[in-house]
C-alpha cells in the first residue's frame, strides 16, 4: 500500500473510531487503539508496526505531552510536589513487589520475576493526559498530583531498570547506543533537570521573544516546536522518556505571552497527523499468536498490572490526605503504561533480562492495561464531579 496510503486509511479510521467511541460515551483513545488492533497483527494482518510509523508515533507522544505541560498549572505542579512523590513511590513499590512476586509463583526466574516488576512500575501517562482533556479535568488537584507523580515514576523505572543491568553485569542503562555507568546516568538526569530549570526561567522566554521578531510565517509555533523537540532529545540523551522533555517544554512556553498562541497551533498540528498514529501504534503492537499458551499468566499479570497502580497510587493518594475519590482518581490515572512500559520491557529484553517467550506476552498485558486504564479514569472523572 505504501506508507502515504497506510496513513490515509489509518486518519479515516482513527477519526470515525473516535467518533463513535465519544458517540458511545467511551474515551476515544480506546478507538483509536482498537483501529491499531483491528489493522494490526492480532486481527487483519494488514499493517504492522514499521519504523516509519514507529517514528511518527513517537513525535505523537511528544506533542501530546507538549500540549499537555502547556495546558498544566505550574502552581499546582508545585503545591502536589510532595504528594505526587509518594503517590509515585507507593506506585512502584506495589508492582515491584506484587508483580514480581506473583511472576515468581507462577514459574519465573528470581530475576526475570523482579524485571517483570520494574516494567510495570512505570506509568505513561500520555494516554491519561489525552482523558484528563477530553474530560477537562487536567487543571486539577488531582490532575496535577498524577502529572507530577508520572514524571517521578519516570526517573524511578529508568534507575531501577539502570541497578538491574548493572547487576546483569554489563555497564548500566543505553538509550543512545553507548554503555553507560549508573552513576553517571544518574547525575546526566540530575542536571538535565537543573537545564530544564534555566529553560523554563530564561531560555524559553528569551527564546520565544526572538519568535515574535522573525519575519517568517508561524515564527512562534517554530520555535515553540524547536523548544519542544529539544527537550525531548536531551530527556532521551540521559535515559528518560522523551515525555518527559516535551512536558517540561510544554509548562516552558506556558510561561511566555505566546501560549495562547502555541496552544492553537498545536493541537491542529497533533491531532491531525501525528497523536492518532502514536495510539493506534499502541494497538498495532499487539499479537494474539501464542496467546493460548500464556493465557492464564497474561490474565492474572493484566489484572495485578491495574489493581497494584490503582492501590498503591490511591493509597499514595490517601497517605497524602486526598478524599476517597481523589484517591480513586489518582490511582485510575496512573493504571496506563503505553510507551513507558514499552520502553523498558524493549530495553530490558535488549539486555538479556527476560526470555523471548515472556517479552511477547509483556507486550500484551501493558496494551491491555493501557486500554482499561481510559474507562477506569473516565469512571473516576464522572465520580468526582457528581
Amino acid at each position: 500500500m505504501g506508507f502515504i496510503g497506510t496513513l490515509c486509511l489509518l486518519l479515516v479510521l482513527t477519526t470515525l473510531a473516535g467518533h463513535f467511541s465519544n458517540r458511545i460515551g467511551m474515551p476515544s483513545v480506546i478507538g483509536q487503539i482498537l483501529v491499531g488492533i483491528v489493522v494490526g497483527p492480532a486481527v487483519l494482518g494488514w499493517i504492522h508496526l514499521d519504523t516509519t510509523i514507529n517514528l511518527f508515533s513517537e513525535i505523537g507522544v511528544i506533542i501530546l505531552m507538549f500540549i499537555g505541560g502547556l495546558e498544566s498549572n505550574l502552581t499546582l505542579l508545585r503545591k502536589y510536589l510532595r504528594p505526587a512523590i509518594i503517590v509515585a513511590c507507593m506506585g512502584v513499590i506495589f508492582p515491584v513487589i506484587l508483580m514480581g512476586a506473583t511472576a515468581n509463583l507462577l514459574g519465573l526466574s528470581a530475576f526475570e520475576s523482579l524485571f517483570i516488576g520494574v516494567v510495570f512500575s512505570a506509568t505513561s501517562v500520555s494516554i491519561s493526559v489525552e482523558v484528563l482533556r477530553e474530560y477537562g479535568a487536567l487543571d486539577t488537584k488531582e490532575g496535577a498530583t498524577i502529572l507530577g507523580a508520572a514524571v517521578a515514576d519516570d526517573i524511578i523505572g529508568v534507575i531501577l531498570l539502570s541497578i538491574m543491568i548493572s547487576l546483569m553485569g554489563t555497564q548500566g542503562l543505553s538509550t543512545t547506543g553507548s554503555q553507560q555507568n549508573i552513576g553517571l546516568v544518574l547525575i546526566e538526569q540530575v542536571l538535565f533537570f537543573v537545564a530544564t530549570y534555566f529553560v523554563v526561567k530564561w531560555i524559553a522566554p528569551y527564546l520565544m521573544g526572538i519568535s515574535e521578531k522573525l519575519l517568517m510565517a508561524s515564527s512562534r509555533t517554530i520555535t515553540s516546536m524547536v523548544i519542544c523537540l529539544g527537550m525531548a532529545w536531551l530527556a532521551n540523551l540521559v535515559g528518560l522518556s522523551g515525555a518527559v522533555g516535551a512536558f517540561f517544554a510544554g509548562i516552558a512556553v506556558a510561561h511566555t505571552p505566546s501560549r495562547n498562541v502555541i496552544a492553537e497551533h498545536m493541537e491542529p498540528l497533533g491531532y491531525a497527523t501525528f497523536i492518532p498514529l502514536f495510539f493506534v501504534s499502541i494497538g498495532l503492537n499487539m499479537s494474539f499468536s501464542h496467546i493460548q499458551d500464556s493465557l492464564i499468566f497474561i490474565i492474572i499479570m493484566t489484572i495485578l498490572a491495574c489493581l497494584t497502580k490503582l492501590a498503591g497510587c490511591g493509597l499514595g493518594a490517601k497517605m497524602s490526605g486526598f478524599s476517597r475519590q481523589s484517591d480513586y482518581m489518582i490511582g485510575a490515572g496512573m493504571v496506563s503504561r503505553g510507551e513507558m512500559g514499552l520502553i523498558i520491557a524493549q530495553i530490558g529484553f535488549s539486555a538479556g533480562l527476560l526470555s523471548a517467550t515472556y517479552y511477547s506476552d509483556m507486550i500484551l498485558i501493558i496494551v491491555l492495561a493501557t486500554m482499561i486504564a481510559p474507562f477506569l479514569l473516565k469512571h473516576a472523572i464522572k465520580k468526582i464531579t457528581k
